[in-house]
């Protein structure tokens, strides 16, 4: 990969990021779900202490609990909370009963997201999403708020735990699609999405609009960060 004069400016579009065509945008873009197409973060965080409520476990400073916006739940009950295998899957499941009741609602497309994806559609590429998320969940989310049309495919992780790893999510979205890796690029607000793009073969752009930092981002080793879903589509199409 091309080194880039300073990966934190979204001026320093480079279209040597995503592979050997130089002469225009990705073929595929993945975008990530929580935090980067919607703020989850009210449903989220309101399920999380609904699950904890229920399992009478105490629920951790705001600083903590917001590290569960994004990484795979059961990694963030038991990092965050200390919980075990068994504990974690339980609050898993209380966490789901609100989740599906009404927290995957608390939520909100983030402003000029679908003006982004209809101009990158305009371009020629296809769009995918890969996400943490439980997949029905995902699917229920992006059909509530009219943009399931964007994507040619969305995949999340299974209900029963399975691919919940962020590379295993891409990879799959890859198969789906039979796209090569280096045909792609992924962008994510938080450092696993950055790790796993990097694990599948592709660059990550980091979206400075969710809820990781522009540290985090660049620590992980995010290709370059953008502000605003505009700034993504100067980036995205040289």
């Amino acid at each position: 990969m091309t080194a880039h004069a300073d990966p934190l400016d979204p001026q320093n579009a480079s279209p040597d990021l995503w592979g050997p065509d130089l002469s225009g945008p990705p073929s595929v873009v993945l975008f990530d779900l929580d935090g980067t197409l919607t703020a989850s973060g009210p449903g989220i965080l309101a399920s999380v202490r609904y699950a904890l409520t229920e399992l009478d476990r105490p629920i951790p400073p705001p600083a903590a609990l917001d590290t569960f916006i994004g990484p795979p739940l059961l990694d963030s009950f038991r990092d965050v909370c200390g919980m075990d295998e068994t504990q974690a899957q339980e609050a898993i499941a209380a966490y789901r009963v609100y989740y599906g009741r009404s927290g995957q609602f608390e939520n909100s497309v983030y402003a000029g997201i679908p003006e982004a994806l209809g101009a990158l559609q305009d371009a020629g590429c296809v769009l995918a999403v890969a996400t943490s998320k439980a997949e029905p969940y995902a699917r229920s989310i992006l059909d509530h708020f009219g943009l399931s049309q964007s994507f040619a495919e969305i995949v999340g992780s299974e209900l029963d735990g399975r691919r919940t790893l962020k590379a295993d999510v891409i990879a799959e979205v890859l198969r789906r699609l039979d796209r090569p890796a280096d045909s792609a690029v992924m962008i994510g607000d938080r450092s696993h999405d950055v790790l796993g793009a990097t694990a599948t073969g592709m660059p990550c752009l980091g979206a400075l609009w969710g809820y990781g930092s522009a540290a985090e981002l660049t620590s992980a080793g995010a290709a370059q960060l953008v502000d605003t879903p505009a700034d993504l589509v100067t980036a995205l199409l040289p």
